[in-house]
C-alpha cells in the first residue's frame, strides 16, 4: 500500500507540473474518441522506473505499455491518467490508479491486494490495502449505508465505440426514472472511491479494463462494498457493480433484465 501511494503521487507531480495549457492528442485507440496523450505515455513510463527501482521482482500490467513479466507472483496494474478525456479538456476529475494484484491479472480471477487512487487536481489521495481498509488522505471511508433505489445516486461510464454507446443510452433511460439521478463524472476510479466515501451510493459500468478497476476495486471493498458482476458473475469488462450489497444485488437484477452486458 505504501508503495502503491509512493508512485502514484509521484505521477501525479510529474502531471501537475508539465501538463500543457492546451493538450494535444497524440494518439487513439479503440475509437477516434479515445484518445492517448503524450501525458499518459510519460506517467506510465515514470511509474514503471519507479516500479522497477522499488519492486525489481514484480509483474506490470498497465494501460499504454508492453506487459512486464515478474517472478514474485505480484502483478502492478497501472492507469497513468484515468480520465483522460477530462485531462485533454481541462475537465478537473483525473486520476493515477495503482493496484497491486495476486494471481492473473484479470478481475475474475485476481485479488487485489493493495491500491492507491489519487486524483491529480486537488491531491486527493485513496489508500487501501486487503484486511488493511480504505482511507482518503489518512481518514477511514465506509460506503453509504443501503438505502432504496430510488433515492440513491447511482455513477457511470460509457464506451467508445457507437454500438456500445446505443446499448447504453437504452439502458440508462431505463435505469433513470428508478434512481436518485445518475452522475457521469469521467473517471471510473475516481467513481469507485466515491462510493468508498459515500459521495456516490453505487456505481455500474460496461467496458471496465483490470487498469481502470484494480485500485478502485480495493477502495472500494475496504470501505465495505461489493464488487460484482451480473447473474453471479464477478466484476469484469462485461460489468461491474459497486455499492453497499443489498442495493448491488437490486441494481444488478435491474441490468441484467435490461441487458446491460449485451452489444446490442
Amino acid at each position: 500500500m505504501a508503495v502503491a501511494e509512493q508512485v502514484a503521487r509521484s505521477a501525479g507531480d510529474l502531471i501537475r507540473a508539465t501538463r500543457p495549457a492546451r493538450v494535444q492528442v497524440a494518439a487513439t485507440k479503440s475509437s477516434d474518441v479515445d484518445p492517448v496523450t503524450a501525458m499518459d505515455l510519460a506517467s506510465e513510463a515514470h511509474l514503471r522506473e519507479l516500479l522497477a527501482r522499488l519492486r525489481p521482482d514484480d509483474a506490470v500490467l498497465g494501460e499504454e505499455g508492453d506487459d512486464l513479466p515478474g517472478t514474485s507472483g505480484l502483478t502492478w496494474v497501472l492507469d497513468p491518467v484515468d480520465g483522460t478525456v477530462n485531462y485533454l479538456y481541462g475537465v478537473p476529475a483525473y486520476a493515477v490508479s495503482v493496484g497491486v494484484v495476486v494471481g492473473e491479472p484479470d478481475p475474475e480471477r485476481w485479488t487485489v491486494v493493495a491500491g492507491c487512487v489519487h486524483a491529480v487536481v486537488d491531491g486527493r489521495t485513496y489508500t487501501a490495502g486487503h484486511g488493511l481498509g480504505a482511507y482518503r488522505d489518512g481518514e477511514r471511508l465506509a460506503v453509504n449505508p443501503a438505502r432504496p433505489l430510488a433515492t440513491s445516486l447511482v455513477g457511470t461510464g460509457f464506451g467508445y465505440r457507437a454500438e456500445r454507446r446505443r446499448v447504453q443510452g437504452r439502458v440508462l433511460a431505463e435505469l433513470l426514472p428508478q434512481v436518485r439521478d445518475i452522475r457521469r463524472i469521467g473517471s471510473a476510479a475516481l467513481d469507485l472511491c466515491r462510493v468508498a466515501e459515500g459521495s456516490l451510493d453505487l456505481h455500474y459500468e460496461r467496458g471496465l479494463n483490470p487498469w481502470d478497476l484494480a485500485a478502485g476495486e480495493v477502495v472500494a471493498r475496504e470501505a465495505g462494498a461489493l464488487v460484482t458482476g451480473l447473474r453471479g458473475r464477478a466484476a469484469s469488462r462485461d460489468m461491474s457493480v459497486v455499492g453497499p450489497p443489498e442495493t448491488v444485488a437490486e441494481l444488478a437484477a435491474i441490468l441484467a433484465d435490461l441487458g446491460a452486458d449485451a452489444d446490442d
